[in-house]
């Protein structure tokens, strides 16, 4: 059996009045992420995980931000797209872990669905998808509420 972990981060930026997607599902806020695609903060952080296993570079390359057809896309699309890069075939996730720090809203009762939404793109079990939210105490862009960032790794193996 071959393994390889791969470590992702990501940021982005909040402002009023935009759709808040993360972990591929809406989660009910004033604001959203600044983004050329849906801004899926944690999904972008596990795509650049997954691509850091296989040594292929991160999602800016894949899906520029200059490149219209990803205007507005659902991040999901993403991660499916990067699971069916050749590169990753015959690969299988064995276990992720996600951390994102937002100060505001509270993520704990959507951490269940986030689970089983990122499970259900990948092709595994939620018990396999491990995400923490934290906050950052008030401090930094987090917690002035002004962003949020994002942690993933991810462990992938092949027999």
């Amino acid at each position: 059996m071959e393994l390889r972990i791969g470590q992702g981060y990501d940021v982005h930026a909040l402002a009023d009045g935009l759709p808040m997607w993360l972990g591929g599902i809406r989660i009910p806020s004033q604001t959203g992420f600044v983004a050329h695609s849906d801004g899926d903060v944690a999904i972008h952080a596990l795509c650049d995980a997954l691509l850091g296993a296989r040594a292929l570079g991160d999602i800016g390359h894949l899906f520029p931000d200059t490149d219209e057809r990803w205007k507005g896309v659902d991040s999901k699309e993403l991660l499916a797209a990067v699971l069916d890069l050749p590169e990753l075939r015959g690969w299988y996730v064995v276990n992720t872990d996600i951390t994102i720090a937002l100060q505001a809203p509270k993520l704990a009762p959507h951490i269940d669905a986030m689970r089983e939404q990122l499970a259900e793109v990948m092709g595994i079990s939620p018990a396999r998808v491990s995400i923490k939210a934290t906050t950052t105490e008030h401090l930094g862009f987090v917690g002035r509420r002004e962003g949020c960032e994002v942690w993933a790794v991810v462990l992938i193996a092949r027999d």
